[in-house]
């Protein structure tokens, strides 16, 4: 099986709305997770989605799951104390809906609803080939390191930087077990499930997504968005 569990979370404290979080903000009369959800909802590959979400908004969320009928959504679990947490929230419901054995899992942005089928498709064929996917595009701009004081220390060759993006996809036996070692050390802040995969020793590999996959964090990032939706449905309608 191929599983989503897409992540939604946050609070959405960058993006300053004041009376919703930032997922559920409406864009062309639906909600920007519900956008999201929607391309794996139709996406024939994926066969189930475990939504993660704040803990007061699970009623809403279940009302926007039959308002839309997305019937793919075997469970909405709340978010955990960080994003690493929640995460693995979402991994435990998956594994308890669907199982583990030979199940694949992409983790993805509930705030980032610009995915295409075509990159759903080459996580999935990459997780089968190579163990792992990691989305990513090439850096378009030089990227240096800084220490605490801002000073740099490394300038690493743009050729061989990436910027890691979503989803970010595993056998889900494997991502799980090294979610459990994490908490079993009380390692709970990493970033992404990429960097806790390396931090256990795991080999990842990468599939190159579109630059218009972004993550909507800020107010810019929204009207971004909205623009980018319009392009693309315009073209579509061309």
């Amino acid at each position: 099986m191929n599983i989503a569990v897409i992540f939604a979370g946050g609070s959405g404290r960058r993006m300053h709305t004041k009376d919703k979080p930032k997922q559920f903000l409406m864009v062309h009369g639906k909600p920007i997770i519900v956008h999201t959800i929607e391309k794996f909802q139709y996406h024939p590959a994926i066969d189930g989605i475990i939504v993660v979400c704040i803990e007061d908004w699970i009623d809403y969320m279940k009302e926007m799951q039959y308002r839309y009928r997305l019937d793919k959504i075997g469970k909405i679990v709340p978010g955990g104390g960080t994003g690493q947490l929640s995460i693995f929230n979402g991994l435990k419901a998956a594994e308890e809906v669907y199982g583990s054995k030979d199940n694949i899992v992409l983790i993805h942005d509930g705030v980032r609803p610009l995915i295409n089928d075509e990159l759903i498709d080459a996580n999935i064929a990459s997780v089968k080939e190579h163990g792992s996917a990691i989305t990513v595009t090439p850096a378009k701009e030089t990227v240096i390191l800084v220490d605490d004081n801002g000073l740099v220390t490394d300038v690493p060759s743009r050729e061989h930087s990436r910027t890691a993006q979503a989803p970010q996809s595993f056998w889900l036996s494997e991502i799980l077990n090294v979610h459990r070692q994490a908490v079993f050390l009380m390692e709970t802040n990493a970033i992404d499930s990429c960097t806790l995969m390396r931090r256990f020793g795991k080999n990842v590999s990468v599939v190159v997504g579109p630059n218009h996959n972004i993550k909507i964090t800020t107010p810019e990032d929204f009207y971004i968005f909205r623009a980018l939706y319009d392009a693309i449905e315009n073209e579509q309608m061309g």
